[in-house]
């Protein structure tokens, strides 16, 4: 059972509870020929309980958030790396790309740096060239990180070509000036605050680190 089906099982159980106690109080009362006072006022106990629960799931269906909807990425997973990239970069770079990768929901990773690809890791499609668009180079510019948070929405999504096809949402995030690091996943909305600052940490410790080891 996925996250998403387990919130909506807790959604839905105290409405299914309510309902089945509202009916098992309605079997009693017409099966029971001569009604006590005291069963009486155990009956509209059992209403009032029973009205309580759905009333509760009701709300539970409007506040509790929902799990964005996932989709398998269309790609093969991987781990590829610029060949001529010192030891330590690649070190780097694989440290920082396997950290996103456990402790965000990214499934997709690259890393552009100087005009050359440096990393690409997760579910990859066969386009492997970074044509920077508008999205990248407002990024650059601006030194501040984008967040599309359902990329089949945004007319800028061609420019993403080297993600997944049905990738559905992405972050930009800058490396200094130089470079992007740029990540798909697999379901929309699906990137939290603690995502974003993970992202951001591990962005600034790429920029510190790159710039040594690449001329």
């Amino acid at each position: 059972m996925t996250k998403s089906d387990q919130n909506q099982v807790i959604r839905m159980l105290p409405i299914v509870l309510g309902g089945l106690g509202g009916t098992l109080l309605m079997i009693n009362r017409l099966l029971t020929p001569n009604l006590l006072a005291s069963q009486a006022r155990s009956d509209v106990v059992g209403v009032i309980l029973s009205a309580f629960l759905i009333l509760t799931g009701l709300l539970w269906q409007q506040i509790l958030p929902r799990s964005p909807d996932t989709v398998k990425l269309i790609g093969k997973e991987g781990l590829e790396l610029l060949p001529e990239l010192s030891e330590i970069a690649k070190t780097e770079l694989a440290w920082a790309s396997s950290l996103l990768l456990t402790n965000t929901v990214t499934k997709t990773i690259i890393i552009w740096y100087q005009g050359k690809v440096l990393l690409r890791r997760g579910i990859l499609p066969a386009n492997s060239q970074v044509k920077p668009g508008a999205i990248l180079k407002r990024v650059l510019e601006k030194q501040r990180p984008i967040y599309l948070v359902d990329l089949k929405v945004y007319p800028g999504r061609i420019e993403f070509n080297y993600l997944p096809e049905n990738t559905q949402g992405v972050i930009c995030q800058p490396i200094n000036s130089n470079g992007v690091m740029i990540l798909g996943a697999n379901a929309p909305r699906s990137y939290t605050k603690q995502d974003e600052n993970w992202i951001s940490g591990i962005a600034d410790k790429l920029a510190d680190t790159l710039p040594r080891e690449i001329n």
